[in-house]
């Protein structure tokens, strides 16, 4: 008899925290399929069918994808019963946040099929809502961008929020006087006012990331803390300014719009063309963004410091990184980032500052960090977690689904409870971060 006709199958062993998370995923794949079978299949029978339409309506060649709300909720509930059985019995072992990610995708197909169907519309633009859903996640995308940054280098940027807000109304400011709310010649859709907003809105970020970097590095005041307190700080002085100020004068709060930028030839692709290539350059410039901090971080020598320092900053030191030096960097790095992504509230959306319009995006932010286990690449598809759940309230809204709206603002702020909750499993953040460090 051979070794290998010996030798018993491998058995996989499981944690106590993987079964218990197992055992909730379980449990919500039941729970989901019980309000899509008794809820939306039970009401969907008499509806008939729904539609999505998959193009813009100056391309009719594209067709529209049109389907029975009854059939596809029961076939949907079929399904999230069977993969609460299957999660329960054995679990999905490492695909567990792929088979959630499905169930969730699922889901969503079978309620916004429901709310179309009963709708007096009957029918939606799904490109439009993709569309949507990558313009709102933009400001999400960027803040934690700014939050990875600081945290691979082990400090905790709670400032986020203030930051975006700073660079928001900076952004406003300095580009009104320059361009009179006026349309000039574009560059890159905008006039030079415009740039020169955006130029003062990434050095008011870095402006307010250098305190957050000197008080929490240099003075070793808790992290936190003057997170907290450069928020609150932000908020209260632009609302101040706001009131006292641009109300007297609405010159200083007219600002350019960033106009979108069809790239040739990929912007005409049917659906995924003006879903991806047909924005404005805060868009486009997020794309950009995580691409090059993901090679800065994860291919060059740079980065393996900046992450060794936030990692364990001691040993770092040792072999000769300047671990001051180096956070430093970062931090303003991020507020950098952050500052870009105020601008986009005023100069890449609405063309003007409104008290505290960032709305809680900053801490969003965070938990986007968080969910995309502090990588770049991971943080924008976080980004699009929260930015598809701020467009499916816009479109609920639009179908009048008869939610009350309040119930239908509240949609970003419960996926991020769900996320930081642990409900898509436990990140590990850098080992040092939060800590202070004080060189021997």
């Amino acid at each position: 008899m051979t070794a290998a006709a010996t030798t018993p199958d491998a058995v996989i062993v499981r944690t106590p925290a993987e079964i218990k998370r197992s055992r909730y995923l379980g449990i919500t794949y039941l729970f989901l399929a019980v309000v899509v079978l008794w809820f939306f299949a039970r009401w969907s029978v008499d509806l008939g069918n729904f539609t999505f339409k998959l193009a813009r309506p100056t391309d009719p060649s594209a067709p529209d994808l049109t389907l029975s709300a009854g059939r596809v909720t029961l076939i949907v509930g079929v399904i999230l019963a069977a993969m609460g059985g299957v999660q329960l019995a054995r679990g999905f072992g490492k695909m567990n946040n792929l088979v959630l990610a499905i169930g969730l995708f699922l889901f969503i197909f079978a309620f916004l099929g429901w709310a179309t169907a009963q709708s007096s519309i009957g029918a939606f633009s799904m490109v439009g809502m993709m569309k949507t859903t990558i313009v709102r996640s933009v400001p999400i995308t960027l803040g934690a961008l700014a939050g990875v940054m600081s945290e691979r280098v082990a400090v905790i940027n709670i400032a986020i929020e203030g930051q975006l807000l700073g660079g928001a109304f900076v952004a406003v400011v300095v580009a009104s006087p320059l361009t009179g709310g006026e349309d000039p010649t574009l560059i890159l859709g905008s006039p030079i006012g415009g740039w020169i907003g955006v130029g003062a809105a990434v050095f008011a970020g870095m402006l307010l990331a250098w305190v957050l970097a000197v008080l929490s590095i240099r003075y070793v005041v808790d992290q936190i803390i003057v997170g907290v307190v450069i928020t609150i700080f932000v908020t209260g002085m632009t609302s101040f300014l706001a009131l006292r100020w641009l109300a007297d004068n609405p010159e200083l709060n007219k600002g350019p719009i960033f106009k979108s930028i069809g790239i040739p030839l990929l912007s005409d692709i049917p659906f995924l063309g003006p879903v991806l290539f047909d924005h404005n350059i805060f868009v486009f410039g997020s794309f950009i963004l995580v691409a090059f901090l993901t090679f800065l971080l994860f291919r060059t020598r740079w980065g393996l410091r900046a992450r060794a320092v936030g990692e364990h900053p001691k040993a770092a030191d040792t072999l000769g990184v300047n671990v001051y030096r180096t956070r430093y960097l970062n931090v303003i790095i991020g507020g950098a980032v952050a500052g870009f992504g105020g601008a986009f509230f005023t100069l890449g959306s609405v063309g003007r500052f409104d008290e505290n319009m960032t709305n809680g995006r900053g801490f969003i932010g965070l938990a986007a960090m968080i969910f995309g286990r502090w990588h770049p690449v991971g943080a924008m598809a976080a980004g699009l977690v929260f930015g598809f759940a701020d467009a499916m309230s816009q479109t609920l809204g639009i179908l009048q689904t008869g939610i009350p709206s309040e119930f239908l603002g509240m949609v970003p702020f419960i996926a991020t409870i769900l996320v930081v909750a642990g409900l898509v499993g436990k990140a590990r953040p850098p080992a040092a971060d939060g800590q202070p460090y004080i060189k021997q």
